[in-house]
């Protein structure tokens, strides 16, 4: 049997999702090693830098710089499937707070989104990319996540 290729990616955020994703693999490890093959996931191995292909990508995070759009572009091309996890890549909030200042905070943080290449908005994943299954909350709902996994392990 072929295992199924993911990756966990995770833009801006608090990361609360990849805590509540590791957490879940105390209980679920030993059936899920011998049915995921994990591709790319900074927070269990060291990943290359090198998006591979792979069959599900989990994205956690909005997206905040044009590098960062572009790593989720070439995870788009390179996954078969794209769930977003969590509020910021699901609606974009509250990672997108900035995007609903005044002018007077807007002017007050310029010089930051300049000195780290911030665009001047942030936008949640399906706004950059096609998304296949958002699995919402903050942290992500932990029910929809696994039938979400648990959907694609039976295909």
């Amino acid at each position: 049997m072929n295992k199924l290729r993911v990756g966990w990616f995770s833009f801006s955020c608090c990361e609360d999702s990849t805590i509540i994703f590791t957490e879940l693999l105390n209980n679920h490890y030993l059936e899920w090693k011998k049915k995921l093959e994990f591709v790319h996931a900074k927070v269990l191995k060291r990943s290359p830098d090198i998006i591979p292909d792979m069959d599900i990508a989990f994205v956690e995070g909005a997206i905040t710089s044009d590098s960062q759009e572009k790593k989720l572009r070439n995870i788009r091309e390179k996954a078969k499937i794209i769930v977003a996890i969590g509020a910021c890549a699901v609606i974009g909030s509250p990672s997108n707070q900035r995007n609903f200042f005044n002018e007077k905070q807007s002017e007050e943080i310029k010089s930051i989104l300049e000195n780290f290449k911030y665009k001047d908005k942030v936008f949640k994943v399906s706004d950059i990319v096609k998304v296949d299954e958002v699995v919402p909350g903050c942290p992500m709902n932990e029910e929809i996540f696994l039938r979400i996994v648990n959907k694609y392990l039976n295909q």
